[in-house]
């Protein structure tokens, strides 16, 4: 199943299940209140306080996590252009030969970052590959600069271009770890349990009523629903509204710059 659409079925399925834990809980409700109208009631006010903070503890905690996991694969993408740009204008120590091949490779290596970053939700193989090629150019262009480096004797070549190369060459690993980097599954599932038992205690709530209110129900619904969308959309920053894909215009724009 796609991320896209397991963060559309996901919170669907919840506000569903809330709906009918809900008027599971009302009847249990109007049952509980015709065996016994006085103590259908008691307690039941220190437990949902109990169930609705715990739920909104977790709420607070989860988006946070998935906020601030965002800005930090945004900025990743910040350091990664500027360990590119810094490197690419490092070159400049070689000898004009060995700067012709290697800002070709560096062309390339840009071009095999872009794609990678561009098919990831809609060609996830096509990412892979072009990952797998950025690796390869990596390790080519370490090579050649090395060989350059040691030949020609630059110290300053040396000191100055192959730490910049070693500094472009880790950020790919740090984005890597940072884009596989999600809450465990566990969470999700807690969540889920918390939300049910809170709407079945919200419909036990509502015994008293004659009617059922739609609106509360549906809002009530539909509002922690909306919430787990909003997380699992910013979560996974490639896949859904909320991207991270913007920021990827810096790196074009320095892919434009070395041609």
């Amino acid at each position: 199943m796609s991320h896209t659409l397991y963060t559309i079925l996901f919170p669907l399925s919840l506000f569903l299940g809330m709906l009918f834990f809900m008027e599971t809980g009302r009847r249990i409700g109007i049952r509980r209140m015709a065996q016994d109208p006085d103590g259908a009631k008691t307690g039941v006010g220190a437990m949902e306080a109990a169930i609705f903070g715990l739920m909104g503890l977790l709420v607070a905690f989860t988006f946070s996590g998935a906020a601030s996991r965002f800005d930090t694969r945004r900025q990743l993408i910040v350091e990664e252009t500027n360990a590119i740009g810094t490197a690419y204008l490092r070159l400049d120590l070689l000898p004009s030969d060995a700067q012709a091949r290697l800002r070709a490779y560096f062309r390339e290596y840009v071009d095999s970052r872009l794609e990678s970053s561009r098919k990831m939700s809609t060609d996830f193989p096509g990412s892979l590959e072009a990952y797998s090629r950025s690796m390869k150019l990596q390790a080519e262009i370490w090579n050649q600069a090395v060989v350059a480096c040691r030949d020609q004797g630059l110290q300053s070549a040396t000191m100055l271009l192959l730490p910049a190369l070693n500094q472009m060459i880790d950020i790919t690993t740090t984005r890597l770890v940072a884009q596989k980097t999600h809450p465990p599954a566990g969470i999700f599932l807690v969540l889920s349990v918390l939300a049910l038992f809170s709407a079945m205690f919200a419909g036990y709530g509502t015994a008293g009523s004659k009617a059922r209110s739609w609106i509360h129900m549906i809002g009530f619904g539909a509002m922690m629903a909306v919430t787990v969308y909003l997380i699992l959309d910013i979560e996974y920053p490639r896949h859904g509204f909320i991207q991270v894909s913007s920021f990827d215009q810096i790196l074009e724009d320095l892919q434009k710059s070395m041609k």
